[in-house]
């Protein structure tokens, strides 16, 4: 014991113990946590027992084993000049008959924003209540009250219980399917409703994304592009503001959409943010979905409009992270081979772009950057042979 604490490391009755809060026990006869179990078989990756590794059937059946959270929290109560807490008794969870009852006081206007209230609380309460009212057909009754009462306060209830069910993959597709003007609606929703319903549905935007089909997502409206740039705009919530830049990232993967993007000021936008950005992974989100803009003749003449395009993004090299010193080398690169104009080249010299290339060179940055970064400068050494820290080499190239 004495070598035990020496080396920092407590003896059993020293740790805080790992407690069941809610002990349930599945077909196989083991017991587990009910959080736990239920996101291991909601992950949608198990359906077998982890400790047998035996299948469990479909319809989850989880017996509460009172008899195990009993003397879990007389233990508790025993060690409570330790400093433990007896956790409460959970509460029941839900089945799909209660829902259902729910479900249908909601179809009911009077009855309507009351039970709405009473979902989200269900929904709140726990994973395996969230699954329950999401397999009950909740999802597609949210989605038509969202598009009729979208100026009503049922509609933006209805939005938040349906971005906290937090459907994806093939149901989030299927919904999707069932409901075709789903991106429609939640695109004027955007310009529409208040701060806190426009980060629910940018959130949805975002896991709709994912499983859109190619023809629908080149088929997205200009008052789409709007919408996420108001919302980038907007900065209504960090978790918002990630969602659209995730959001544009998705689907401007086609020059179309990037067009569309550009158009509705995203380059603009997202420079602005670049300027007040420090945190790394935002501004590497910034420089990725920039540099996707830049893949277009637009993104690239937005860039050079802005007075502070070239020198924003060159001053985040080896400011933030190597991956955005490489985007914003490669965004540099597109402006420089590309939209290769006497001002803008001079404007690269004047704002530290060029210095920045040459420091890339003489650092500890990667193969592939320094390469960038190299063809670059060797593209435009003629002109820019003025500069002090251009490698002889280089001005040899061109004498």
């Amino acid at each position: 014991e004495g070598s035990k604490e020496e080396d920092g490391v407590k003896s059993v009755e020293e740790r805080e113990p790992l407690m069941m809060r809610d002990p349930v026990t599945v077909t196989t006869g083991i017991t587990y946590d009910r959080e736990s179990i239920e996101r291991w078989l909601f992950s949608g990756k198990h359906r077998d027992c982890p400790v047998t590794k035996q299948p469990l059937p479909p319809e989850l059946d989880l017996t509460p084993n009172h008899t195990l959270r009993r003397l879990i929290q007389a233990w508790c109560v025993e060690h409570a000049s330790d400093g433990v807490e007896r956790f409460p008794t959970p509460s029941p969870t839900v089945d799909k008959s209660q829902v259902a009852a729910i479900l249908d006081e909601v179809v009911i206007p009077q009855t309507r924003m009351s039970a709405l209230q009473r979902l989200k609380s269900v929904v709140l309460e726990s994973d395996r209540n969230r699954r329950c009212v999401e397999e009950s057909g909740a999802a597609d009754l949210l989605v038509s009250i969202i598009r009729e009462q979208e100026e009503c306060n049922d509609g933006d209830e209805a939005l938040a219980i349906l971005c906290s069910l937090q459907i994806s993959g093939e149901r989030l597709l299927d919904l999707l399917r069932r409901n075709d003007d789903l991106i429609g609606t939640l695109t004027s929703i955007l310009s529409q409703r208040n701060d806190q319903s426009q980060a629910y549905a940018l959130l949805l935007l975002k896991s709709l994304v994912p499983v859109m089909s190619p023809s629908k997502m080149s088929d997205l409206r200009e008052e789409f592009f709007s919408g996420i740039v108001k919302g980038l705009q907007d900065k209504v919530s960090r978790q918002a503001t990630k969602a659209a830049l995730q959001i544009l990232a998705g689907v401007c993967c086609c020059k179309r959409n990037k067009v569309k993007a550009v158009r509705a000021g995203a380059v603009f936008v997202l420079i602005e943010l670049l300027l007040g950005e420090t945190e790394r992974r935002r501004c590497e989100m910034l420089l990725a979905v920039l540099d996707q803009l830049c893949g277009c003749a637009e993104g690239r003449a937005e860039v050079v409009a802005h007075a502070a395009g070239i020198s924003v993004v060159s001053k985040k090299i080896l400011r933030v992270s190597k991956l955005a010193s490489a985007m914003s080398a490669r965004i540099l690169c597109s402006v420089a081979k590309l939209s290769p104009s006497p001002p803008v080249l001079q404007e690269m010299l004047q704002v530290g772009a060029v210095s920045k290339l040459c420091l890339l060179l003489q650092v500890d940055c990667g193969v592939r950057l320094k390469d960038k970064a190299q063809e670059i400068l060797k593209l435009h050494s003629r002109v820019w042979r003025s500069s002090p820290c251009l490698p002889p080499l280089l001005l040899a190239s061109y004498p």
